[in-house]
């Protein structure tokens, strides 16, 4: 059965004073005084952490994370009414107009999909149903059934009309599940409402689940926010510390979340090219302009690997990545760093080699 004790936010944590950077600069960043303001949504906790001082802009926040649980209304395909779930009914049979942010969120996610060769899909929603029910079946999909739902998966089969912003699907038996960019899509829809209120604050990080963050100004007296990155091997520790300066960044592993089956582990992040669970990386996190991208692309290159996800990477403009593969010996990771600036990253070199 699932191991739900953890999930993925343990790997992005408040940073502490510990740990040493790669870079010539000596003092680690830490975090300092904060005020905080949280909502549950989308099975998470949704927070804005603010300066000290920031009082005055809490009601501001607060109507900020409100408007999440309208974005939830639209995402879940856990709610039969909401607008993801309509058009999974309707969509094979007539186009379906949606609201132009939703409209957006797809037209981004087929365009990952196609710059990541297919390892992030919007539309591989039947997969996760099959492994959700074998799961609770307590076995793995047949050959047969990985088959049918590859049939049934793909965002290539999204037909997307600008002019109308409607989408038709072009085979039966598609499901968009949103859960790979949903949360980083929240997180850019409230980073771009606090933009635009003279109310909120200029200066904060915006989570949700702990695993999608967004950072805006400065903190403490440095540069930016610091975000600690949990060890995916002992969970309770911190390998280092991002400083996220005016960025968005998302953490993808499967240690904390799999089942087993019959004595093998099975992780919960698939490969929609083949439908089935891939298990080759620890962690990877990414820092990206949008969280929405992300966390796409946190799940995919956890997907394509080291050398694949470099090659990815090195293709797109703004993106970079931190990737942990399994030690080849010990107790000690090598992270692959793309596209980072050194004097952005810190690590406990007792835990890594770098």
């Amino acid at each position: 059965m699932p191991d739900r004790s953890k999930t993925r936010r343990e790997f992005l944590k408040p940073a502490g004073p510990s740990g040493e950077r790669c870079a010539d600069i000596t003092e680690v960043p830490v975090g300092g005084s904060t005020v905080r303001v949280a909502t549950r949504a989308m099975a998470c906790e949704f927070s804005v952490i603010m300066n000290p001082g920031s009082h005055e802009h809490v009601s501001t926040v607060g109507e900020i994370l409100e408007m999440i649980h309208e974005i939830e209304s639209w995402l879940s395909v856990y709610k039969p009414h909401s607008k993801i779930s309509q058009t999974n009914r309707m969509a094979a049979t007539e186009p379906v107009r949606l609201q132009p942010s939703l409209y957006h969120l797809l037209k981004t996610a087929r365009q990952l999909h196609q710059q990541t060769n297919g390892a992030f899909d919007i539309a591989a929603g039947a997969q996760i149903t099959l492994w959700r029910q074998c799961r609770a079946e307590q076995r793995i999909p047949t050959a047969e059934e990985l088959d049918a739902v590859l049939t049934r998966s793909g965002s290539q089969h999204l037909e997307l009309d600008d002019e109308a912003n409607t989408v038709t699907f072009d085979t039966d038996g598609l499901q968009l599940d949103p859960g790979a960019i949903g949360k980083g899509f929240a997180l850019d829809e409230a980073a771009a409402w606090m933009s635009k209120m003279k109310a909120a604050p200029k200066a904060y990080l915006l989570h949700g689940g702990h695993s999608s963050l967004v950072a805006r100004g400065e903190h403490n007296g440095q540069s930016g926010w610091p975000v600690g990155i949990g060890n995916p091997l002992f969970t309770n520790k911190r390998l280092g510390t991002v400083l996220l300066r005016n960025q968005a960044m998302s953490t993808s592993g499967s240690n904390i979340q799999f089942f087993r089956h019959q004595g093998h582990r099975y992780g919960h992040i698939l490969d929609p090219r083949t439908a089935k669970p891939v298990d080759g990386m620890l962690s990877v996190t990414v820092l990206a302009d949008s969280a929405a991208t992300a966390d796409a692309l946190s799940t995919a290159f956890f997907v394509l690997g080291v050398e694949n996800a470099r090659a990815v990477c090195d293709n797109l403009s703004n993106v970079g990545a931190i990737l942990i593969p399994f030690p080849e010996s010990g107790k000690r990771v090598t992270p692959t760093i793309i596209g980072v600036p050194f004097d952005q990253v810190f690590w406990d070199k007792k835990q890594v080699t770098v």
